[in-house]
């Protein structure tokens, strides 16, 4: 046998020998089946391989159903009674009473789920005391939300009794009976993970991303126990689109953990319905709003809170299973959206399952949004929602749907949709993407002509009058230098960092809407003419349709930029964008890191007077 053979046998043995035990110490079958294409499409527990370490592939869940103890269990074989169950599903949630009830109004019979195990399979699926029963959601949504919530309203007393009991309940207990082993292994798992990640972080250089959803409240609760203290910071993003109850959620958890700070990040400077006319409002695939209320924001509460410290762990609930787009994320990573943030991620292999599972073994408080049948609690408007989740809201958050719905019409009617009303009741605006229609939008094309005297020379013609601010979004490019050009025509001087001589020479007085910008020579990371014209044409771009939505702000790594909402006057567009040169390197990642220059231009974008 040849040697290369001979190392091949013993290397595979060697992998085979090192799972097997692997999978003893797991408890062998689990809920995700994952697979390492690394080692031959080797079956593992978890989303790294035990034998390389190597990223692995999720090929399927599944979720099963013991018929003699009537609940889920995340095995072949019930923990409790020991028989063989069933396989339902690829995940599953439980129905809280408030929403048995609400189905039960819906099917004409009140009272009749209420005594019931019911489970959600997901979509129009449920598991009621065993028997799977499809229920058409699309008809439920034709009923009057109206008469709906009268009648809930019939039932407060009676379900708030059954609510309180509800963890208490058989089919409760025998659940998290049955599945003991699994939580006790997720859970092991996840705070042995928040411990390896934390060290070499101070606690004073750590929070917890809380949103008041199920995710981050078990991300907080597994943080404080692996780490022994609740003195972790924890950072809620009020987007000011919250639903009621995870404000409400939010006192409750600041009453029962009064040693754990709670900051609230909220753009107070930004109006939501406002913006919802000026720029549209936000789809499924231009999700401004989160930018805007979330990133840019939470970005300012870390740095007021952790100062100049170039790195502070975060700790997020994502879990892959939620979306495709979340599938793709790693577990432990820089953030994308907020350059100073190591992103850590202790419940990323996590199941709906085992979320439920740790909430209800360890009884901990929860947004009550879920307990109405809500799958999932950020923005209770958010594009993202399912067509349900909208009818939802229609019965319990009544005013501001109504609200929203009025926003959503006015968009339509001002953007020229002749179908307006069918464009929002289909939910087709949240599909839509560009800024067709919208009068910002023209200030995303940005015009020059080459000068016919300079060959290095782009003449502008600006949508917005020359302004101070414009002068800050050179800073990137080098030192701005207001001394050696002439004042009479308004040249501005923009000095290479390392040599302090002239690169580029900006020409145009404040107030007029003409700009020249000679290219001396080329900025930093620019490697040709047009290369060049490229990143002067971005910053001209961030400049006409900057809303102060904060974005440049958050991908800084230095802390250099400083972005708000100012009042508008005749002398600015209410924006106000400073550079601290001091902190500045002249990376030119605000100038690159978005399309053309500015995320607004992505929003905003249009191409030959059309939406893209």
């Amino acid at each position: 046998m040849n040697v290369w053979l001979t190392k091949s046998l013993f290397t595979f043995e060697s992998q085979t020998m090192r799972y097997t035990i692997y999978q003893r110490q797991t408890g062998g079958k689990t809920m995700i089946r994952y697979v390492c294409e690394h080692c031959d499409n080797l079956a593992c527990d978890t989303s790294v391989c035990p034998v390389c370490g190597q990223r692995t592939v999720v090929k399927g869940t599944s979720v099963f159903w013991c018929d003699s103890c009537q609940i889920p269990c995340f095995d072949e074989t019930c923990g409790i009674c020991g028989r063989k169950t069933r396989k339902i599903g690829s995940d599953i949630r439980p129905v809280f009473p408030e929403e048995k009830l609400l189905f039960g109004i819906l099917l004409g019979e009140p009272e009749v789920f209420l005594k019931k195990s019911v489970w959600s399979m997901g979509g129009d699926f449920f598991i009621i005391d065993g028997v799977t029963r499809r229920f058409s959601l699309g008809e439920f949504e034709k009923k009057d939300p109206k008469e709906i919530r009268k009648e809930l309203g019939n039932f407060a007393d009676k379900i708030d009794k059954l609510s309180v009991g509800f963890t208490d309940s058989e089919s409760i207990r025998k659940f998290t009976a049955a599945n003991g082993s699994r939580l006790a292994r997720i859970t092991d798992e996840a705070e042995s993970y928040i411990r390896s990640a934390s060290k070499g972080y101070l606690p004073s250089s750590m929070f917890v991303s809380f949103s008041g959803g199920k995710d981050s409240t078990i991300t907080s609760d597994l943080v404080r126990k692996a780490l022994g203290t609740e003195s972790v910071i924890h950072i809620f993003g009020d987007t000011t689109l919250e639903f009621p109850s995870t404000h409400d959620y939010l006192g409750r958890f600041r009453r029962t953990h009064p040693t754990t700070p709670v900051l609230t990040a909220r753009n107070c400077d930004q109006d939501f319905d406002d913006l919802c006319l000026k720029i549209g409002p936000p789809s499924r695939v231009l999700r401004w709003c989160c930018t805007v209320f979330k990133t840019g924001t939470i970005t300012k509460t870390i740095e007021g809170t952790f100062g100049d410290q170039r790195s502070v762990l975060a700790f997020f609930g994502l879990r892959r299973l939620e979306s495709l787009a979340r599938g793709k994320y790693d577990r432990d990573t820089d953030s994308s959206k907020i350059k100073r943030q190591v992103v850590a991620s202790p419940i990323i292999d996590w199941t709906g399952f085992d979320d439920w599972l740790y909430l209800l073994s360890n009884r901990l408080d929860f947004n009550d949004a879920y307990r109405r049948g809500y799958s999932r609690v950020g923005c209770w408007c958010c594009p993202n929602n399912s067509n349900w989740s909208s009818y939802l809201s229609s019965i319990y958050l009544p005013d501001e749907y109504d609200k929203f719905q009025s926003i959503l019409y006015n968009f339509a009617k001002s953007v020229g949709k002749p179908d307006w009303e069918e464009y929002v009741d289909k939910g087709m605006w949240k599909a839509r993407q560009g800024g067709n229609g919208l009068a910002l939008s023209k200030n995303t094309v940005v015009s020059f002509k080459p000068c016919a005297f300079d060959k290095r020379a782009l003449n502008f013609d600006l949508s917005s009058p020359i302004e101070e601010r414009l002068y800050t979004l050179f800073k990137p490019f080098g030192t701005i230098d207001k001394e050696i050009g002439n004042k009479m025509l308004g040249e501005v001087y923009v000095l290479n960092p390392a040599t302090k001589q002239p690169t580029l020479l900006l020409s145009g007085r404040i107030g007029s809407k003409i700009l020249k910008v000679t290219i001396i020579s080329w900025p930093s990371k620019a490697k040709s003419f047009r290369a060049s014209q490229q990143l002067i044409s971005d910053q001209i771009t961030k400049f006409q349709t900057c809303i102060a939505c904060g974005a440049c702000q958050s991908v800084c790594r230095q802390g250099a930029i400083f972005v708000n909402k100012t009042k508008e006057d005749a002398t600015n567009c209410g924006v106000s964008y400073s550079i601290d040169s001091a902190k500045c390197v002249h990376c030119l990642e605000c100038v690159t890191h978005f399309d053309s220059g500015c995320y607004m231009k992505k929003v905003l974008r249009i191409k030959n007077g059309t939406k893209v």
